[in-house]
């Protein structure tokens, strides 16, 4: 049975920082890249148009949507003694379309296998991406405090990119729209600290909408 590393120096605490940037970089295998969580159909529909429409629909779903939700499981997840299995069907049954749902295990099962390297704990088969990162770095003794920002801006970084592909914005306008993106970042994050799982829900129908219709999408770059 593996073990949580228990060591606290500071070698060993930037060692989990360095797993942390390793885990969340756009770089790391999830296929992050081929999901756009609905986005491609707003701006099809013309709901984001440019650096100011994007910073909004961001900010409303870190707010309101999939990202604070996602970010409760991850803390939920972080915690020792947590069911992950009632977690992780509770982050399944969130998903508010196919294409969410396909998007959330895809990413969640690829971070568990790239990770393996580092040693992972024992999880679902498939399980959701904000699940997998909450028990893994929770696993490494890595901050919680630290994992949950760190989550969401690799969120909002992914779907800014996907945005720039599709809008198409140039590469300085989307590194404006993440730099402003920072306040509702750390605020969700701090927000979310002491939040039960009574309090998982949103209000953000206009992306779920979205990424609905993007399953019958006629032309498509993404898979959700």
């Amino acid at each position: 049975m593996m073990t949580k590393p228990t060591v606290d120096t500071d070698d060993n605490t930037q060692s989990k920082l360095l797993r942390l940037l390793a885990w969340l970089s756009p770089a790391f295998p999830t296929g992050a890249y081929a999901y756009s969580h609905g986005l491609e159909q707003a701006v099809e529909d013309g709901d984001i148009a440019n650096g100011d429409t994007l910073r909004n629909w961001v900010t409303d779903i870190l707010h309101h949507g999939s990202g604070r939700n996602d970010v409760i499981l991850l803390r939920h997840a972080h915690r020792t003694g947590t069911d992950v299995t009632m977690l992780n069907d509770l982050a399944v049954a969130l998903a508010s379309s196919r294409e969410r749902r396909i998007e959330t295990l895809d990413q969640g099962t690829a971070f568990v296998a790239a990770a393996a390297p580092w040693q992972v704990p024992r999880l679902p088969d498939r399980v959701a991406y904000p699940i997998a990162v909450g028990s893994i770095a929770g696993h490494h003794g890595i901050d919680e405090d630290t994992t949950a920002p760190a989550y969401l801006q690799a969120f909002a970084a992914n779907l800014i990119s996907a945005a720039v592909r599709l809008v198409p914005l140039g590469q300085t306008a989307g590194l404006r729209v993440l730099a402003a993106l920072e306040p509702a970042i750390l605020q969700v994050a701090s927000a979310t600290r002491t939040a039960t799982l009574n309090d998982l829900g949103g209000c953000a129908f206009r992306s779920d909408i979205a990424a609905m219709r993007h399953e019958t999408q006629y032309t498509r770059l993404f898979r959700s």
